[in-house]
């Protein structure tokens, strides 16, 4: 069978994946790409999650696509309207034709001689292979197959039902019944308001605190530009608005981060009332956006917690238990369904293996190249988003920058685009400055970051937006190069 060629492989059909289609289309009308999807459908996080309540901890107006106003009322959206969103611009732009779903990325061979990649992956149970001159991995952050969950003694005792998020079981009722979520993240605050509303009683069971903030999930000013004006222009102007907001709270909290930590806890007083423990259950040990903050909906955790519907309670596991947890200052919690909502196992690249000219290449060891591309790795490109602010954001601009370069290359007659260290004694730090324990537990798979751009992770859409979108592209880093034989037809 002759092996497919594309100027452009994409990999995975989520947001970024249906994001990066639309920019090939729009801004490099010439080239050919197709999109390589694992699984059997589009969305990403939004079809492959399921659990209750799921929705996002992003407004959509930045969440959203730069180029697709979001027009539904709530800001704060439920998992099936995002599904929806991005199934529809895949189809508005013709990007669904250009998917090949069930194909899992295994294995990618770069040649110098002829500037292509070789493309293995996995479909039906054979090794299938492409070749390409650009690679963007559009497939996130994070292992499809299983999330994290450690190791707790005794969980082989428990009689009840132990759920991950992430493999949400279609047959589970819990309809009053006991609850245990064990976690204290966005999946955690999620899941505990929306199981309550049917559970006999849901405890949310943490370590430790995480910051939580309430905004209301729908945003009056953007709903009012909405019936105003164009579609379009209400979108930028509230996209901008929220975008600035968010600079704003994050540049503050990093330079008074005592203040910031006292009117986030002051919000959830106000909540909660003064006589709830707000010290023991939700004041964090860490600073303001160290970690990501939790974004609740018009306050539905705090006001769970108010009814009696749900609870919170801060310990250690010493053991699960054939009914339940016992926890380490010897209080025991009944259960008869305790989800494990602790976290996420991150990878790279999926875990595609990465050949350069017959060398596998340790990512480990590389720096990253304006937070998208990797040193003395040619013309492969990977979108990874913001850690304070919505994910599209970054994903939008990387398929910007991406296309700029696929066309500067076209100008100049050049096939390869390789970024290089030219400072050896820069310094180096891990490629993301956050404290959570899912990212603490992957980052020494992953590229570090240098001192200077362009290869520090900036986590500012502002400068990204001056540097992606209107950086010079030959900045003295990108290497140009020239294939030096033709590749096989």
């Amino acid at each position: 069978m002759k092996t497919e060629h594309f100027d452009v492989l994409v990999v995975g059909a989520g947001l970024s994946g249906i994001g990066a289609g639309y920019h090939l289309k729009t801004h490099c009308p010439g080239k050919t790409y197709a999109i390589l999807e694992g699984r059997a459908a589009i969305g990403g996080t939004w079809d492959l999650f399921r659990y209750p309540g799921i929705r996002s901890d992003s407004d959509m107006y930045t969440l959203g696509y730069s180029f697709k106003p979001w027009k539904a009322a709530k800001a704060i959206a439920d998992g099936p309207s995002i599904l929806d969103y991005v199934r529809e611009t895949a189809t508005e732009h013709g990007i669904d034709r250009h998917i090949r779903f069930g194909h899992h990325v295994k294995r990618a061979s770069w040649s110098s001689d002829t500037a292509t990649w070789t493309v293995e992956a996995e479909h039906d149970g054979q090794t299938v292979s492409f070749t390409c001159g650009f690679i963007y991995m559009c497939a996130g952050y994070y292992n499809y197959a299983s999330g994290y969950t450690p190791d707790f003694p005794g969980a082989e005792t428990f009689k009840g039902r132990i759920v991950h998020p992430q493999q949400w079981p279609e047959d589970l009722d819990y309809s009053g019944k006991k609850v245990v979520v064990i976690g204290s993240g966005a999946t955690a605050v999620t899941l505990v308001p929306e199981m309550a509303k049917t559970a006999g009683h849901v405890t949310m069971l943490q370590r430790s605190p995480t910051y939580v903030v309430s905004r209301p999930a729908e945003d009056g000013i953007a709903n009012w530009l909405r019936a105003k004006l164009p579609a379009m222009t209400a979108y930028g102007i509230t996209r901008w608005k929220n975008v600035l907001f968010q600079l704003l709270f994050f540049n503050m909290a990093r330079k008074n981060p005592g203040k910031t930590k006292e009117r986030l806890l002051g919000m959830v007083r106000e909540h909660l009332g003064p006589d709830y423990d707000v010290a023991t259950h939700f004041t964090p040990s860490y600073n303001p956006w160290d970690q990501r903050l939790c974004l609740v909906p018009d306050a539905d955790l705090f006001d769970s917690i108010k009814s009696g519907a749900s609870s919170v309670v801060t310990d250690h596991i010493d053991t699960f238990t054939e009914t339940g947890i016992r926890l380490k200052s010897g209080k025991t919690l009944e259960a008869d369904v305790i989800v494990t909502a602790t976290g996420l196992r991150m990878q790279l690249l999926s875990d595609m293996q990465v050949v350069v000219d017959g060398a596998v290449q340790d990512l480990s060891k590389a720096m990253s190249y304006k937070g998208m591309m990797f040193s003395d790795v040619p013309n492969l490109a990977s979108a990874f988003g913001y850690t304070n602010a919505s994910w599209t954001l970054k994903a939008d601009l990387t398929s910007e920058y991406i296309c700029r370069l696929l066309n500067h290359m076209t100008r100049t007659g050049t096939d390869s685009c390789t970024p290089r260290i030219t400072d050896p004694d820069m310094e180096t730090a891990p490629w993301l400055d956050f404290s959570s324990g899912y990212v603490q537990r992957a980052m020494e798979k992953f590229p570090k970051q240098g001192s200077k751009a362009p290869w520090k992770v900036h986590q500012n859409y502002a400068l990204d937006l001056m540097t992606l979108r209107l950086g010079k592209v030959e900045d003295g880093v990108m290497e140009f190069g020239r294939r030096k034989v033709k590749a096989a037809a």
